[in-house]
């Protein structure tokens, strides 16, 4: 059974009443407190305190100091005003006690629950006030990406756009430029007719006209001309109708050949990296890992060795493809095409990749009438492979629908 304490001291303001408990050498850390509107208890083994309060205090804005040996309660009334005595006349009665107590209990009880409740929900709260933050970064997220999208296609529409206008532009030069040597060819022409002009005017200066006029042996006179005779620069000393054509392009294929692997030669590369197949077999790898740029490094090395090598083309314009590198894509497939001739079996799959890739790059590019014809060409060698038409589909329709805006 515990032991009372009843030495226990206190004051008051007409707000506010201090109640001091002393822990008669109880440690602090065995102290259990707990205090309601109208009821307080300490208990700390073997000693109990208990204070059952004159009239009703702010429970939530009290407060309870333990330390220096005692508990100090500074409790707010809330009716300001002088208590006559601190604690209510229910002391006197047990049956009451144990009812005020319980209430105090079940009063504490219920507040802890509603607590409860209150952190629970501004737990919810929080949960959601995050969550809908969390979206918004990411609304934001995909709206910049979609931003970054929009800038490169209008990038790459404007850098078309402005190839096509210099190659316009070139051809326009071009054709101005033929025109010009022409007409300088035209004016030398007349000029030099002129001359000649001139020149026979003087030889028959003073006679008389007669296209039917002979010489002296009796043949007709003929008219004095020039023989302008031009010669082909060869490689070859022989005269080209002695040669064999076929023949001397290939060697010099091979001489050309030849002049490019020396000049490509260094001390420092080792065996492998002299080998293009080696090579292309090392960008696959850089492929397989995503580093793409070492990949493209690889197969641009491969091909200065031997240019014929149309995996090379192939690969280097699937690395290009996902940097977004459209414009090199096209023309690496373009050449790896011309490559793949004769047009066989065995090499169809490689055709059917070259196409595909350079269709997804101009419809990239939203060139997507060029694309589909890409799209087309590769049906004509797979015509069952179902997502290559499906792809195709889709195309036809944003042709469709471009064309009815």
């Amino acid at each position: 059974m515990p032991l009372f304490v009843k030495d226990f001291s206190w004051e008051q303001t007409d707000k506010v009443v201090f109640i001091t408990v002393p822990l008669k050498g109880v440690k602090a850390s065995n102290v259990d407190i707990f205090s309601s509107e109208e009821y307080l208890k300490v208990s700390f083994p073997p000693y109990l305190f208990e204070c059952f309060l004159y009239d009703t205090v702010e429970d939530t804005d009290s407060v309870a100091q333990v330390g220096n040996g005692t508990v100090v309660f500074k409790v707010l009334k809330k009716e300001p005003g002088k208590w006559p005595q601190l604690q209510s006349d229910v002391i006197d009665n047990k049956e009451a006690m144990k009812v005020k107590r319980t209430e105090a209990f079940a009063k504490a009880e219920e507040k802890l629950k509603e607590q409860s409740k209150l952190k629970a929900e501004q737990k919810r709260a929080n949960e959601q006030y995050a969550l809908k933050e969390i979206m918004k970064a990411e609304e934001e997220e995909r709206n910049r990406i979609e931003r970054v999208k929009q800038s490169e296609r209008q990038k790459a529409t404007e850098e078309l756009e402005k190839w096509k206008e210099e190659q316009r532009l070139a051809a326009e030069k071009e054709k101005e430029r033929l025109m010009e040597e022409r007409r300088k060819e035209e004016a030398a022409e007349r000029e030099a007719r002129k001359e000649q002009e001139k020149i026979l005017k003087r030889q028959t200066r003073g006679k008389k006209a007669n296209i039917f006029e002979q010489n002296a042996e009796g043949a007709p006179k003929r008219e004095v001309g020039k023989i302008s005779v031009s010669f082909t620069h060869r490689q070859f000393p022989t005269p080209e109708r002695e040669s064999v054509k076929p023949k001397e392009e290939e060697w010099l294929k091979k001489q050309a050949e030849a002049r490019r692997i020396v000049e490509l030669e260094d001390e420092n590369l080792s065996e492998e990296e002299k080998n293009p197949m080696w090579l292309r077999d090392k960008g696959n790898e850089f492929f397989k890992a995503g580093n793409l740029e070492a990949a493209i490094n690889a197969y641009s090395h491969a091909l200065r060795l031997n240019h014929t090598l149309h995996s090379c083309y192939s690969n280097r314009a699937a690395c290009h493809l996902k940097m977004r590198n459209f414009f090199k894509c096209i023309e690496d497939c373009t050449r790896a095409l011309e490559l793949l001739v004769p047009p066989v079996p065995q090499n169809a799959d490689s055709r059917v990749k070259c196409h595909v890739r350079k269709g997804t790059a101009f419809c990239q590019l939203e060139m997507y009438v060029e694309g589909l014809q890409d799209y087309e060409a590769a049906l004509k060698i797979d015509p069952n492979n179902q997502q290559i038409k499906d792809d195709a589909e889709k195309i036809r329709h944003l042709i469709q629908t471009e064309t009815v805006e």
